[in-house]
């Protein structure tokens, strides 16, 4: 049976005004970086055929002159309904958005003071579990959480007794500290942190100006 762990919140845990606390002064930024996760996992599966690709067209279709219509030499003329594409998806289209590292940093310290401002996090000491679901249940229930719609388990290291008990739960999304992104933030309703997770984000984004 787990160990559940008293909640502690924000305040009390002192959260690093420098990570938790910055000045949001516009969403562009959250707004890009969010994008960016986005494109970087979209699958490009479009594509078309050019006139050169799409079958029929071996034969001209009416004669040069006399008819009164206009000349086509082939049905595959990309005015033609049946005809191929011109400047379609050819599925080598690269929609990824480069988002450097500093500014990624600057736009997870927003996510987390936009989080923190909105009471979303919660931190707590660890996660004991014996990698049953149940485990993870009573976990969210002492953590007022069992009725939220999408909560973000951050810890330091996914151990397999914690990736055993998480992965039947639907509403909850495991993930390491140094993993951390804008889109699983702004996502999420509830986002409980282990001390050693935070200890972690501490590190990794108080460190960079």
């Amino acid at each position: 049976m787990a160990t559940t762990t008293k909640t502690t919140k924000p305040e009390a845990a002192t959260l690093p005004k420098e990570i938790f606390g910055v000045e949001v002064n516009n969403h562009q930024l959250l707004k890009l970086a969010y994008e960016s996760y986005l494109a970087a996992g979209r699958r490009v599966t479009a594509t078309t055929k050019t006139r050169g690709e799409v079958s029929g067209g071996g034969k001209k279709p009416w004669r040069q002159k006399g008819t009164g219509r206009a000349r086509f030499g082939s049905t595959r003329n990309p005015i033609w309904r049946t005809g191929g594409i011109v400047f379609g998806p050819r599925g080598v289209e690269n929609y990824t958005k480069t988002v450097n590292k500093n500014a990624k940093r600057v736009a997870l310290r927003q996510a987390l003071t936009l989080a923190a401002k909105a009471d979303k996090i919660a931190i707590v000491d660890g996660i004991k579990t014996t990698g049953k679901t149940r485990d993870i249940v009573s976990f969210l229930k002492a953590n007022k959480a069992e009725n939220t719609r999408r909560v973000l388990l951050v810890v330091d290291e996914k151990t397999p007794e914690v990736l055993r008990a998480t992965n039947n739960i639907a509403s909850v999304h495991l993930i390491r500290a140094t993993y951390l992104t804008v889109f699983h933030i702004l996502n999420a309703d509830k986002i409980i942190v282990t001390k050693p997770a935070l200890k972690l984000v501490t590190e990794w984004l108080g460190g960079a100006k």
